[in-house]
């Protein structure tokens, strides 16, 4: 058989209840819960930290030179690129700069409304799959019409060669 020895509970006896000399009241007896200190604020310093300093970084024009010889004259050469002279070069040939520069501009905006055209139809629902899949289809199709035999390999192969030469004015 269990026993039924009573638990002991701690009794918070008020001031009044010793004066008055009598027992407190089952309601009272209840375990008033009491919070810990969470250990974060254990480990914050209870004196208050200075404020971090900003330093400035000053800008100063040094040389210095090591004593002895005197250092052999140093040239800045900065070779530019290979791109950038053909640019460059491709750009002294053009005539009508204000036409070049107005297309590069007018391209970049068709680029820029492009992506929005492409983001806005991008979050329709169902479209960007219906698109997967035809994309998917008409690449199934164009490798089976060209790529599969031989003489259909051949003649893509020779007509990606006569529009390239039809783009670049050369035979």
């Amino acid at each position: 058989m269990a026993s039924t020895t009573p638990t002991s509970t701690p009794l918070s006896l008020s001031s009044s209840a010793l004066l008055n000399a009598k027992a407190p009241s089952p309601a009272r007896l209840q375990p008033t819960p009491v919070a810990a200190p969470s250990p974060l604020l254990l480990l914050q310093p209870t004196f208050p930290r200075p404020m971090p300093i900003v330093s400035r970084k000053i800008a100063r024009n040094v040389v210095s030179m090591a004593t002895g010889e005197a250092p052999a004259e140093v040239v800045a050469t900065a070779e530019t690129p290979e791109i950038i002279k053909t640019i460059q070069e491709a750009w002294d040939k053009v005539e009508d700069k204000y036409a070049v520069s107005s297309l590069a501009v007018a391209g970049g905006v068709a680029l820029w409304a492009s992506a929005g055209t492409i983001s806005a139809i991008d979050r329709l629902p169902l479209v960007p799959g219906v698109l997967e899949i035809v994309g998917i289809g008409y690449t199934g199709w164009f490798a089976y019409r060209n790529l599969v035999f031989k003489p259909d390999r051949e003649a893509l192969i020779q007509k990606i060669k006569s529009t390239y030469n039809d783009i670049i004015g050369s035979s």
